[in-house]
């Protein structure tokens, strides 16, 4: 049999295909520099008119025999790859990107350093309710050789008649307790007009689920040099969450320890549900600390310790759970904060593992 025809036809295809790869990657370097002039603009790098205005210009002057339809769909996907290309660039050029930045990035707060290979521990009430309730859980802290600490000054709820918090006096009291204890104090805030007087009396500044892309208050907490722990939102993707790290260190602020709280799924057995794996993504793509808060994730004190033991063994630089001194009659969530007795089983334990 004479296969020379199909040998000379299949020879004249290779030398197409390379012909296509030599134009794409040429165009690929094109796109390359369009996106670095849309960037020092700052505008968006995706624009729909010019890919139908391009695909239209093709479309015109199209011999065949590929139908319009397949010319489209063979474009697109050449133009998707062009995008694709441009997000990662993007993700490159982001301010948390570990690829711009590869050493990990270290949070100090009150002589406590988060991120540094060590685990941190963050524990306290839901919310403020007294300075009496406040001050015996920080003394309870303390006791066990701890530096830092939680507690709820504004507590935005699911409903309007829950209790929202004592406010700038639940930050008062806070600010009273840290300067007798010596504790480190990590509190809430809803408003950008509260961030003034968040400085002047806590340690850092929480951004909470449900906060987590107010733009205007994250932008806000990024104009000062006050630490910032951002939780990540109820059904946020990851990649929202980096986003709205980003909004904080683009005004400034690189301060900034994020915190894996649950997402919402369908499963009801836990309050919401625990994204382990998205703490080593989070190492992997940017670098700043991550903490695992398991009380909020979990809902339920029967498990939190196996799920602190988890979260370190994956990778966080720390744990954050809540702790009251009677929470059968705390003001919110009451069912799954820790009385003392618990607290010291649960922190016992914890520390033998984290200490391995």
């Amino acid at each position: 049999m004479n296969n020379q025809p199909l040998d000379e036809l299949r020879a004249k295809i290779d030398l197409v295909n390379k012909e296509i790869l030599d134009a794409v990657n040429k165009r690929q370097s094109y796109i390359a520099e369009i996106g670095d002039v849309k960037s020092k603009q700052g505008v968006h790098r995706y624009d729909p008119v010019r890919e139908r205005d391009m695909l239209n210009k093709l479309i015109a002057v199209n011999e065949g025999p590929l139908t319009d339809q397949e010319l489209e769909y063979t474009f697109k996907e050449i133009f998707k790859v062009g995008l694709e290309k441009q997000e990662q660039s993007k993700k490159k050029e982001l301010l948390v990107s570990r690829k711009r930045q590869p050493e990990n990035t270290v949070v100090t707060i009150n002589g406590v350093e988060v991120g540094n290979g060590k685990p941190a521990f963050v524990f306290g009430p839901c919310a403020v309710e007294s300075f009496e309730q406040t001050s015996s859980v920080a003394d309870k802290i303390k006791s066990k050789g701890l530096n830092l600490m939680r507690g709820g000054a504004f507590k935005p709820r699911t409903s309007p008649y829950d209790f929202q918090g004592l406010g700038v006096e639940g930050l008062e009291i806070l600010d009273k307790v840290r300067k007798g204890s010596g504790l480190g104090v990590i509190s809430e805030i809803v408003s950008p007009l509260d961030v003034e007087v968040a400085c002047e009396h806590i340690d850092v500044i929480q951004i909470g689920a449900r906060n987590m892309q107010n733009f205007e208050l994250l932008k806000a907490v990024g104009k000062t040099n006050k630490p910032v722990l951002l939780k990540r939102g109820l059904a946020a993707t990851i990649d929202e969450f980096i986003h709205a790290a980003e909004y904080i260190l683009a005004q400034g602020n690189p301060n900034v320890i994020l915190c894996e709280r649950g997402i919402r799924t369908y499963e009801k057995a836990t309050r919401n549900t625990l994204d382990l794996s998205a703490v080593p993504i989070l190492k992997q793509e940017t670098h700043l600390p991550v903490m695992v808060d398991v009380t909020h994730s979990t809902g339920r004190k029967d498990i939190m310790l196996p799920c602190a033991k988890a979260a370190l063994a994956v990778g966080a630089d720390g744990v954050m759970a809540e702790v009251h001194p009677d929470p059968a009659v705390a003001l919110s969530d009451s069912a799954q904060q820790m009385d003392f007795e618990e607290f010291d089983a649960f922190w016992d334990e914890l520390k033998a593992f984290a200490a391995k």
